[in-house]
């Protein structure tokens, strides 16, 4: 059903990856507010194809419908119309405040109790509270959520986690959450978007939080991308200065923004992060949509890590979404499709503070909406691979999709994922800032009077961190060799 190479031909439309169900954890405060932008915006996208309300195949991968009149968990649907949308997700947090938000605002009917876990007290921005006291103390209950909800997938692709790294529950309880999920569900590869803190973040404990959760992101996770708040008010800004100087003015098509929170629900008042948190929502909408949609040349979710992970640790994939926004003029010169391939490329496209074009490529995804032809990617790529430098042993390195439903308000879009070293500097400021902490010992006392937390695990996370840059420090000095004098891997016969 999906394909993996441009070729030249004649190609049938392909109908989304229906069978393949996926799952979504939010764990925190910053995860569930992301992942409420994005049923939001999902919800938006489905209802703008699907006019007759029919429960077809492509919501299905997102969503069940349920009879809300049969007594228990519902009766399930599994075709005609909509009667009651239930997300596939399960949605944990420690402090109540946002998950009692979602149940009284606009989403309230897209979840239930069944799908919570929440407590009052909160992980004090303490990764060892979130993971050792709240992961041994509600392990099981997340089991049988996580039990129920897979129970309702006929054949189910992967779980998404959404977390932060900088605070206790999202850091703490969401890689304990990994844990379990690869104790359980083996077979099923575990996706994770993880928020790193910027330099001025207001959490101080932020450095140990992050470092800590960085070895159970190495030893559990399949694939991560990792997004920066920095990054992320970058982008809000680069987008507020272009759409408030007048030079674009009317210019812009409405609802085109990527910061924009306008879903099926009438518009609230937004809040401090709505508008980064819808850029993250966006990337996970372009992430999903061969999953939900038709296309040409649709990309199974599983092939992102069968292509762009060739090695285990080095899972870390930095992701770039373009346009920021559209013009009103519904004509795409072939221009401005080849200003939003070399935008992905941009430092100033990427969701972390990183220049992939200036280091070294394992591989790269391109994952394209709307109105786009094979010819057109075919071309790009050709046009942009002698100013990207790829590893000797996959020069080749590239995979493809074209989905036939662009983002709502948008003619066209690209989301670009690179398995790219130019990650290694958002670790290495990582580790700093926690060697900077840790020498004082500062709020270690914290951790340590948890019960299971050592220095031990401090000393270990931090070495974690720094194999797993030095496994990128190998891969830059081959940067500068010839191709022949690369060293080769001895196979033992």
């Amino acid at each position: 059903m999906t394909q993996s190479v441009v070729v030249q031909g004649e190609w049938p439309f392909f109908p989304p990856n229906v069978c393949s169900l996926s799952f979504l954890g939010t764990v925190g405060q910053c995860g569930n507010q992301i992942g409420c932008c994005f049923w939001d915006l999902a919800l938006r996208e489905h209802a703008a194809v699907n006019k007759k309300g029919i429960y077809d195949e492509a919501i299905s991968s997102f969503f069940r419908n349920v009879d809300t009149r049969v007594v228990g968990d519902g009766g399930s649907i599994s075709k005609g119309k909509i009667c009651s949308l239930k997300a596939r997700a399960v949605l944990i947090d420690m402090e109540e405040g946002v998950v009692n938000e979602i149940l009284q605002g606009r989403l309230r009917d897209v979840f239930d109790s069944k799908q919570l876990i929440t407590d009052i007290s909160g992980s004090g921005n303490n990764w060892a509270v979130g993971h050792k006291v709240f992961g041994s103390l509600y392990q099981e209950k997340i089991l049988e959520k996580l039990r129920k909800s897979a129970e309702h997938c006929d054949c189910l692709q992967c779980f998404f986690v959404i977390h932060s790294m900088g605070g206790g529950t999202g850091s703490g309880l969401g890689t304990f959450l990994l844990k379990v999920l690869e104790d359980e569900f083996p077979e099923v590869y575990r996706f994770v978007t993880s928020i790193y803190p910027s330099g001025e973040d207001d959490v101080i404990t932020s450095p140990y939080n992050s470092i800590l959760a960085m070895k159970e992101l190495n030893e559990h996770a399949d694939c991560v991308l990792p997004i920066d708040n920095q990054s992320l008010f970058d982008i809000i800004s680069k987008i507020d200065l272009m759409v408030n100087s007048g030079k674009l003015g009317a210019a812009i098509k409405p609802k085109s923004l990527v910061t924009s929170s306008t879903g099926v629900f009438k518009k609230r008042q937004e809040k401090p992060f709505d508008a980064m948190n819808n850029v993250v929502a966006n990337l996970l909408l372009n992430l999903t949509s061969s999953a939900r949609f038709e296309g040409s040349l649709n990309m199974d979710l599983n092939e992102i890590i069968m292509n762009l992970v060739p090695f285990p640790q080095l899972h870390y994939l930095v992701s770039s979404l373009t346009p920021l926004y559209t013009l009103a003029d519904v004509n795409i010169p072939p221009r401005r499709l080849d200003q939003m391939f070399a935008d992905a490329f941009s430092k100033d496209h990427q969701l972390i503070r990183a220049d992939p074009k200036h280091n070294l490529y394992l591989a790269c995804a391109l994952m394209v909406r709307g109105n786009v032809q094979i010819s057109d990617l075919r071309r790009n790529i050709e046009r942009l691979k002698p100013s990207l430098q790829f590893v000797s042993w996959n020069q080749e390195g590239w995979k493809t999709s074209l989905c036939s439903v662009p983002p709502v308000g948008h003619s066209h879009s690209l989301l670009a994922l690179a398995n790219n070293t130019c990650v290694k500097p958002t670790f290495i400021d990582l580790r700093e800032r926690f060697i900077r902490l840790y020498k004082k010992k500062a709020h270690l006392h914290h951790y340590l009077q948890i019960e299971g937390m050592e220095e031990s695990c401090f000393t270990e996370a931090v070495s974690s961190l720094s194999a797993l840059i030095q496994e990128y420090n190998h891969l830059d000095a081959t940067k500068s060799m010839p191709v022949e004098d690369l060293p080769r891997l001895n196979i033992a016969m």
